[in-house]
């Protein structure tokens, strides 16, 4: 690796009042003190029913949005942090937390992490069999609920569980001793809190206290529980906090998280990314929380709260794209603009030096397009986060080149998470950027030595990790955790299961989970995840799975995007059926498909190239379990599920 940059060592030498080495009650109790008259939170009025609203707290108007400051909110987790003692959490208690991403979520976080209690969490679209593995696998002993159908889950399941109280947030809790609404743990905290016995539930914890268990989305298998001390999570934030904080050596005109500014935020809070990304960094920096109703209404939240930044997962970028790429296909002249300005994008964003020509293009093309979509973002985005996935180079470089930086980070739940992010001094699309402060990493080449990789440069193997952000291991499963660890020099280093190359300059650039791989019959390594990426940009593909295992070539399963296709349909003059099944046998569709592959395969060496497809009707979604709640792809799940799809793209081999 070459000379470190002048950035990583002036973040490396940055401190401020948020990067202390604290437990996460004691940065919550800091950053309310700092920024007590800021607002921290704006919720949406009458998407809930809300136990809090009313008699704690004032309702918004439907579909506006309320604020709390953080001397509020300060006061609401206190009084909360007390209920939670009054109903028996104390030190290491299991508190289960399954609701959707909304403010109350935030508040309940911060109030059990202050009371002693550890946060394990279950995603929302859970069925009754995961609910109940994911509150008796952690022991849980407090179950908070969101909405009446997550409470008939936890109901459905509790003979099976050892739940001593069930608390809801919604204002549906049935006429029962043990179960609660929140408002009436805040109402006993209210009555019960004391500042010194609250001081001392934030003193008695430790850094290497247990503060969280999260569940991995399980691609394959039962997921495992990650164990995350507040350790692991104060140092992301702190790491976090120097790559993307306002340090006084920084360009002023750098996109910075900084308190005052605003943050949107609609990804799961039961995972990892939002969890820091989006939740303990922000509310560390003194940022104002708003949260959106739903990812389905996102266009609008967008708007209504003009945020600066926000975290998302690449399938979002994907379908803004869409979005963007359906209303400029309204008219041919618009769809002609729209497609020079894409490419007028792309230009600027991959030069250094644009030249007057381009210069003038990019303005021009500002004006009629980018300042429109910047607009539909809300007219204050200075930049948004990517990770939970591989984002597609050539989307990330539309964006930038709009005028959205997309700042692209990778990571895992075993390191709480961030392990890179792209700086703001140097944003490199198609890479993981550059690691953190005080983590280590190295390159274990041996899992590639007798396999061959096309394009790739580098030192490339499988990415081993180690530095405080670092799990200890998994709930109760030592077997896994000796699996996933390894020992060299005297250290021990987390393994990844990531194919990642390590660029002379000290970039990573993400190839493809090692299990996910692809071997040719002909001993050909390809990884799928890099293929894929590059449909993202592509009109007819919606969704798009790579397969190949053992096989000769390399083909595809692909979801068209039916929006788009009856779109090209009714330009062509095409009669098309209105039976899914049967668009994706029609002549026609098969042909837009070819003509999309064709350009993805020009880019890509020959061994990589998509040979053969086949489309399918069904979106690949969580509910139909072809997704796992972070959106990644179930890939046995969609390969067995599409099982004659696949066999039909090699029945003539």
């Amino acid at each position: 690796m070459g000379a470190t940059p002048d950035w990583y060592e002036a973040e490396a030498a940055y401190s401020d009042a948020v990067t202390e080495m604290d437990t996460l009650g004691e940065l919550f109790a800091s950053t309310v003190e700092r920024n007590a008259d800021r607002n921290a939170q704006q919720y949406k009025g009458g998407v809930y029913d809300r136990s809090l609203t009313g008699a704690v707290l004032s309702a918004p108007p439907d579909g506006e949005y309320g604020t709390i400051s953080y001397e509020r909110m300060g006061e609401l987790v206190r009084s909360l942090a007390a209920g939670f003692r009054e109903l028996g959490v104390s030190s290491d208690t299991r508190v289960g937390l399954f609701a959707s991403t909304r403010m109350e979520w935030a508040l309940t976080d911060f109030a059990v992490l202050s009371a002693g209690g550890v946060v394990t969490t279950v995603y929302t679209d859970s069925s009754e069999r995961q609910v109940r593995y994911l509150l008796d696998d952690p022991d849980a002993e407090v179950a908070v609920v969101g909405t009446p159908a997550h409470l008939e889950h936890v109901l459905a399941v509790e003979d099976d569980l050892d739940l001593a109280a069930i608390v809801t947030v919604n204002d549906c809790a049935p006429d029962r001793e043990d179960v609660l609404t929140l408002a009436e743990v805040y109402e006993r905290g209210s009555a019960a809190f004391e500042v010194s016995a609250y001081e001392s539930w934030l003193a008695d914890r430790l850094l290497d206290d247990l503060a969280s268990i999260i569940y991995t989305s399980g691609t394959t298998g039962q997921p495992k529980g990650v164990e995350l001390t507040h350790r692991n999570f104060r140092a992301n934030v702190n790491q976090a906090r120097r790559r993307l904080g306002p340090r006084p050596d920084r360009n002023p005109d750098l996109p910075t998280v900084a308190a005052g500014k605003r943050s949107i935020a609609f990804l799961p809070l039961a995972h990892v990314f939002e969890r820091l990304a989006g939740h303990f960094f922000m509310y560390a920096s003194g940022v104002t929380v708003c949260y959106a109703e739903n990812p389905d209404t996102l266009v609008d939240d967008l708007k209504a709260v003009q945020p600066h930044m926000g975290a998302s997962v690449p399938r979002v970028y994907e379908r803004i794209f869409r979005q963007m790429r359906e209303q400029a296909g309204e008219s041919p002249v618009k769809e002609r603009i729209f497609d020079w300005a894409l490419g007028v994008a792309r230009e600027y964003a991959r030069t250094d030096d644009p030249g007057i020509g381009l210069e003038l293009q990019h303005r021009l093309a500002d004006r009629l397009v980018y300042s429109t979509v910047r607009e539909g973002l809300g007219g204050e985005v200075e930049f948004m986060v990517s990770g939970g996935g591989s984002l597609s180079k050539r989307l990330c470089e539309t964006f930038i080149g709009m005028g959205v930086d997309i700042v692209e980070g990778y990571g895992l739940t075993e390191t709480a998470p961030v392990i890179s992010i792209n700086p703001p001094e140097d944003l490199r699309p198609g890479t993981l950027g550059y690691p953190v402060t005080e983590l280590d990493v190295y390159i274990d080449e041996h899992v590639v030595d007798d396999v061959e990789f096309d394009e790739a440069s580098g030192r490339l193997g499988e990415l081993l990790v180690a530095g405080p952000n670092v799990t200890a291991g998994y709930w109760a499963n030592p077997g896994e955790t000796t699996r996933g660890f390894t020992e060299r020099e005297g250290r021990r280093w987390f393994r990844t299961g990531d194919v990642v190359a390590l660029t002379d300059d000290g970039f990573l650039v993400y190839h493809d989970r090692i299990k996910q791989l692809l071997v040719l019959s002909t001993g050909k390594n390809v990884a799928p995840q890099p293929i894929e990426d590059r449909f993202a940009t592509v009109d007819v593909v919606d969704q798009v799975m790579v397969v190949g295992d053992g096989r000769k070539f390399v083909g595809a399963l692909v979801v068209p995007d039916f929006e788009e296709i009856a779109r090209l349909a009714t330009k062509e003059g095409v009669d098309l059926p209105t039976d899914p099944a049967e668009k994706c046998d029609h002549a026609a569709v098969r042909a837009w498909i070819q003509a999309a592959v064709d350009e993805v395969n020009a880019d890509l060496e020959r061994t990589e190239r998509i040979k053969a497809f086949e489309p399918v009707p069904e979106e690949w979604t969580t509910r139909n379990d072809l997704l796992t709640p972070s959106m990644k792809k179930k890939r046995h799940n969609i390969h067995e599920e599409f099982e004659a799809a696949v066999d039909a793209i090699y029945e003539e081999t």
